[in-house]
């Protein structure tokens, strides 16, 4: 109330006492008077009262507040004011979401609002035809009773949503979709799906034709390496000064034979989620035995390889695959380490899981080069990668055989000051063995 008001108020009262004291001037009965005046004061004001009640609780949507005068009448009209602002506020933020419904509506991928339980909020006209939820029948429904597929319901549990998830779509096999989570407000999520089918049809394509081509290729491959072996055997007999291009030709050869064995395996790699044999491996012993492999590699370096591994920790899943996986970050460290530098192998765990790293103190690598390492055929030096017999598609197996296993790569780089590279296995992979 401001200080107008409360002079109104003040005047009001000395009115009613003035207009008593006539009348009791006039009765003859000055306290009945006031009494009976100050009563029917409160009285009027218990009414008004009573009005907003009654309204307040009965009123209908955009009902406007009774009619009133006096003190009364100024609170009546500010409520209705206030009702009127809400209103137009009301208006503006319904015309907002409309807006933002209407568009997500029209957008071809499916946008989803779930809470932090993972229960169905809201979604668009897309999610009903990729994923197929009805409406409003699945409204409050958890989204892993809708998307059962094993892979989603790990990837919502772990609740790490940096990396994107293809899965088919649970309504039509053929299609093939995208799933991206984003977390908001209070612990909710934000889940947008995309129809990937054509890339992943295209995607499928490459590694199809990769896969024959290199299969194709091991015939012709095996039967020139075995002329080129002949000759050599006999080259003072066909004419010794063929011996070294014969011995390049071999060596190419042998190149291009590593190469083929390199696509094939990475194309076996990506014909599967998992490991067929998923079964534990003692992985000190596997270390040790690359350990050996990567000391005989080194020869003439004489490099410091050192190994420091659990031998209480088991990893579940391929021997096969890990021993190509965890073997090609040795001997690649092997390989661009200076001669007489360190290398340093480790195998250990904790609460998150298993972990494996390598550290060498070679020449390092610088930081751009890091987010495509795992990338096929991507090189940094591509001199050196040729020098030391690289394919260029290591990095890119490890990174498969990782996430078939459920694992990730880290990759620490000092340019000048050396390398490491981390494995990083989650705790449903590990056993450990008393």
């Amino acid at each position: 109330m401001n200080q107008n008001w409360r002079g109104a108020v003040v005047r009001h009262l000395l009115l009613l006492v003035v207009c008593c004291a006539l009348l009791g001037l006039i009765s003859g009965e000055y306290a009945w008077a006031l009494v009976l005046g100050l009563g029917a004061y409160l009285a009027w004001h218990v009414k008004q009262l009573l009005r907003l009640h009654h309204w307040l609780r009965h009123r209908q949507p955009d009902e406007a507040p009774p009619e009133g005068y006096g003190l009364w009448g100024e609170v009546f009209d500010n409520i209705y004011h206030l009702q009127r602002r809400d209103q137009r506020v009301r208006g503006r933020l319904q015309a907002v979401i409309d807006r933002v419904q209407e568009s997500t509506s029209a957008l071809r991928d499916a946008v989803i609002m779930l809470d932090s339980d993972g229960n169905l909020e809201w979604w668009n006209r897309a999610a009903e035809t990729l994923l197929g939820l009805k409406t409003p029948q699945d409204s409050g429904q958890s989204i892993s009773n809708l998307l059962r597929h094993p892979r989603f319901k790990e990837y919502f549990e772990q609740g790490n949503f940096q990396e994107a998830l293809e899965l088919p779509s649970p309504i039509n096999d053929r299609l093939r979709l995208q799933l991206q989570i984003t977390q908001y407000g209070n612990r909710e999520h934000l889940m947008l799906v995309r129809d990937v089918t054509r890339l992943y049809q295209l995607e499928q394509m490459r590694k199809d034709f990769v896969a024959n081509v290199s299969h194709e290729l091991r015939t012709p491959l095996t039967v020139i390496a075995g002329y080129l072996e002949t000759l050599l055997d006999n080259v003072e007999e066909v004419n010794p000064r063929w011996l070294r291009a014969l011995q390049q030709m071999q060596q190419q050869g042998a190149r291009m034979q590593n190469l083929l064995n390199d696509l094939l395996l990475l194309a076996k790699l990506e014909a599967t989620d998992y490991p067929s044999d998923n079964q534990p491996i003692a992985v000190d012993l596997l270390l040790l035995s690359i350990k050996n492999d990567a000391q005989a590699l080194s020869a003439a370096k004489h490099h410091r390889i050192s190994l420091e591994a659990d031998a209480h920790l088991k990893l579940k899943g391929s021997e096969a695959e890990l021993r190509s996986a965890l073997s090609n970050l040795v001997f690649n460290a092997v390989k661009y380490t200076p001669a007489e530098g360190e290398i340093r192998i480790r195998w250990w765990g904790d609460e998150q899981g298993g972990h494996f790293s390598v550290a060498d103190n070679g020449p390092g690598i610088e930081a751009k080069h890091l987010p495509r390492l795992t990338e096929r055929f991507y090189r940094v030096d591509s001199s050196r990668a040729s020098n030391t017999g690289g394919t260029g598609i290591g990095l890119a197996i490890v990174k498969h055989v990782l996430l078939r296993h459920r694992a990730r790569l880290d990759i620490a780089s000092v340019p000048g000051k050396g390398s490491t590279f981390t494995c990083h296995f989650p705790a449903q992979q590990v056993i450990r063995r008393s």
